[in-house]
């Protein structure tokens, strides 16, 4: 032990830890995390929903101790069914979803940290790399000026130019402030392990969860990109009855119709765009990915170096 964490026993503590590490085929890990950039709660929503709908199991979860502001983020007294009184952390947890081949499926959701991003962002490269994770995709929300009756809009960006071309991706242009989505990203750059970023548009007019259409967008633009099933068409109809509710609450305002009815004018208009198909996009992935592997195989010594 050095003199820091003599300084700071708690340092020498590990951020991540495992019920087991399992071996996996070809995994992909998804990140999303409560908080400022997951309004109407749907991209932790779409990993819940891909949690429940599978034999998801938990491999590891992230100590919260060191991450968060317990009187920002209290934790919560509970009584179980047998009337014991107990406590409940903020979690973040890592389940594995036994997916259709090519991937099994790593799912990584929680409470956004607070504090100490950096050693966060490593212990999550920490869970990628022990599990063989090939590539990471987080998935956001961000309330926008959108209509709830049109289609809700994915935005989908790498920093990996390669995998950015072959995919029809942007590329990632903004500068400024960022959260824990934007440290994410720049450590698992710095790692060299490949990361996509799929964020969806939701109404600011209703941004409150749950938000089943936004979760929907998020698990069909996953799907398309990189062929795995996600049932996103079994929520078709919470998405109807959602868009019924806000309907009904809307028409009770003129002003609110009228803005509406130019949000949909816009979306309209922006409707042209003609994107690949969910085919080709998934096929590309695939190819994208075993490159990756092959260069794995050539310089064994890379993943160490990065």
């Amino acid at each position: 032990m050095n003199d820091a964490d003599q300084a700071n026993p708690a340092a020498s503590q590990p951020i991540v830890v495992w019920d087991g590490a399992p071996k996996l085929q070809n995994p992909l890990l998804l990140v999303a995390f409560e908080g400022w950039f997951d309004a109407g709660e749907c991209a932790t929503g779409a990993l819940s929903w891909m949690r429940r709908r599978s034999e998801a199991r938990r491999v590891c979860r992230i100590d919260p101790e060191e991450f968060f502001d317990f009187q920002e983020s209290r934790p919560h007294i509970e009584i179980a069914d047998e009337g014991q009184r107990r406590i409940r952390w903020p979690e973040i947890e890592c389940h594995v979803v036994p997916a259709a081949p090519p991937h099994d499926l790593v799912l990584l959701s929680g409470v956004e940290p607070r504090m100490r991003w950096r050693a966060f962002c490593e212990g999550v490269v920490d869970i990628a790399s022990r599990l063989g994770c090939e590539l990471v995709v987080t998935l956001g929300a961000m309330v926008a000026g959108v209509a709830h009756s049109r289609a809700a809009s994915v935005k989908a960006s790498a920093q990996n130019g390669d995998l950015a071309n072959r995919l029809g991706l942007d590329r990632p242009t903004y500068q400024g402030p960022t959260g824990i989505i934007g440290t994410l990203h720049d450590t698992l750059d710095r790692a060299s392990l490949p990361v996509v970023s799929l964020r969806v548009g939701v109404p600011h007019y209703v941004a409150g969860p749950p938000n089943p259409k936004g979760m929907r967008a998020l698990l069909a633009r996953f799907e398309t990109v990189t062929g795995v099933s996600t049932g996103y068409r079994e929520l078709d109809s919470s998405v109807q009855a959602w868009e019924q509710r806000v309907d009904e609450a809307v028409a009770r305002d003129p002003e609110i119709v009228a803005y509406i009815e130019q949000l949909e004018a816009d979306a309209d208009r922006a409707a042209a765009e003609n994107l690949p198909s969910g085919d080709d996009l998934a096929l590309e992935f695939q190819r994208f990915l075993a490159e990756q592997r092959q260069l794995g195989l050539d310089n064994p010594e890379s993943g160490e170096s990065a």
